[in-house]
C-alpha cells in the first residue's frame, strides 16, 4: 500500500496547480478609444479636425479618401489554451465632419452593433492543372520557332 508523505503531497499539488494556471484564460487589449471626459469638450458644428486632434489624439484609422472621417477603435481578446482567440469586446467610435471639417457626429459602436462580413477572395488561377515541371519543359519543344531563337 502506497502511503503520501507531506512532500509527494506538496508536489502532487504543485503539478495540479500548475496545470490548471496553464488554462486560465489570458487577455490582450489593442487599440484605443477616447474617454467619455474627453468627449464632453468636443462641440458638434464648432470643433474642426484639427482640434478633435488636439483634444484626444489622432485617430486609428481615417477615411478612405483624403479628409475622411476619423474611427477609434478598440479590442479586447481572450485567449483560453489551446482554443482559437476570441473578440470578447470590441468599441469603435466614429466621429465624422461636413464637407469644411467641421465636427458633425459622434457615434460609438460594439460588438454586439457588429456582424461577421463574409470576404471575397480573388484569386487568379494559374492555368496550369496537374502538370509536372518535366511535361511543362519538354511540352515546348516543338513550339519554338524561327522567332524564338533570335
Amino acid at each position: 500500500m502506497a502511503t503520501f508523505t507531506p512532500l509527494s503531497a506538496a508536489g502532487l499539488a504543485l503539478i495540479v496547480s500548475l496545470g490548471v494556471a496553464g488554462c486560465s484564460p489570458t487577455f490582450r487589449n489593442h487599440g484605443y478609444v477616447p474617454p467619455e471626459e474627453d468627449l464632453a469638450e468636443l462641440v458638434v458644428g464648432i470643433d474642426t479636425r484639427a482640434s478633435v486632434e488636439d483634444v484626444v489624439g489622432p485617430p486609428t484609422a481615417g477615411g478612405v479618401l483624403e479628409g475622411g472621417d476619423y474611427f477609434y477603435i478598440r479590442s479586447k481578446v481572450r485567449t483560453f489554451g489551446p482554443r482559437r482567440p476570441e473578440v470578447v469586446e470590441r468599441q469603435v467610435l466614429a466621429i465624422t465632419f461636413d464637407a469644411d471639417g467641421v465636427l458633425q457626429n459622434i457615434e460609438r459602436f460594439g460588438l454586439e452593433d457588429g456582424r461577421v462580413v463574409a470576404l471575397s477572395r480573388r484569386v487568379t488561377e494559374s492555368g496550369v492543372t496537374d502538370t509536372g515541371f518535366l511535361r511543362q519543359l519538354l511540352g515546348n519543344i516543338g513550339r519554338i520557332g524561327p522567332q524564338g531563337v533570335l
